[in-house]
């Protein structure tokens, strides 16, 4: 019996690095599968980058989707998500890739960059994925992807004229500023955040996007965080991205938002 060709694929997240990571392997492995893990409550500046980047490689990207949205299991888990508890991550993401790779021998290419040391990604456990980081085998930091992208004409998303990554739109890991970006660019998305947050002060229950207030109390001081932001940096979120260490920023994003 023939053996099956060994797979090659790569996550496109709506981001720089894997958007930069495609159009740098598109001609050195033609043979490669797109695919892009679809939670459902996706920004459309992402989605729309997606349908982009689709066009600028001519080849599909698959779009990996779960068998169960976010509200099922937000009532299987009782809770939101949290960094301590992301299970959003593994239903909505991690289980749809590797039912997309089933048992076949596989070749995953992931977008760390080489001046992301500590940065590891989504490894699966898997023994038929192997994972290569082309980024860091061939020394290619932010500035090269940066170039990448303008070069090629792709250029960056839109939503990092107001927030500093892709993922879900209400992705616990945002920034009190990329909140508030939330709802003046989409304030129906937001109202839809802020209706999935319960506090009960009678049992002692409160769950919040943010481990520190919730949105509404985030919104009724929304000019004192808009006057801090201001006072201690006039840059745009992206450019504070860019200029600063990011190992904090980006370690604490979802690993295969990444991808």
């Amino acid at each position: 019996m023939n053996k099956s060709p060994v797979r090659h694929v790569m996550g496109l997240s709506g981001g720089k690095d894997s958007a930069a990571l495609a159009i740098y392997m598109r001609d050195k492995v033609p043979e490669m599968e797109y695919f892009f893990a679809d939670t459902g409550a996706e920004l459309p500046e992402t989605i729309e980058f997606i349908e982009f980047m689709q066009d600028y490689l001519g080849k599909k990207i698959k779009k990996l989707t779960p068998h169960n949205g976010f509200d099922f299991f937000l009532k299987k888990y009782e809770f939101l998500p949290s960094p301590q508890q992301r299970w959003c991550t593994v239903n909505l993401k991690l289980i749809p890739f590797e039912q997309f790779i089933k048992s076949d021998e596989t070749i995953s290419y992931i977008a760390i960059r080489s001046d992301e040391p500590s940065r590891v990604g989504y490894i699966s456990k898997k023994p038929n994925i192997k994972t290569l980081f082309p980024f860091v085998e061939d020394k290619i930091g932010k500035e090269e992807v940066i170039r990448i992208l303008e070069e090629s004409g792709v250029g960056l998303p839109k939503y990092y004229e107001w927030r500093s990554r892709s993922g879900c739109y209400f992705c616990f890991f945002q920034r009190k500023e990329e909140w508030l970006g939330l709802y003046k660019n989409h304030p129906a998305l937001f109202q839809k955040a802020r209706e999935y947050e319960k506090i009960n002060l009678d049992a002692g229950e409160r769950f919040t996007w943010s481990q520190t207030e919730s949105l509404e109390e985030l919104l009724e001081r929304a000019d004192v965080i808009k006057a801090r932001k201001k006072q201690v940096n006039t840059k745009t979120l992206f450019e504070i991205m860019m200029s600063e260490d990011e190992e904090d920023l980006e370690n604490r994003a979802c690993p295969i938002c990444r991808l």
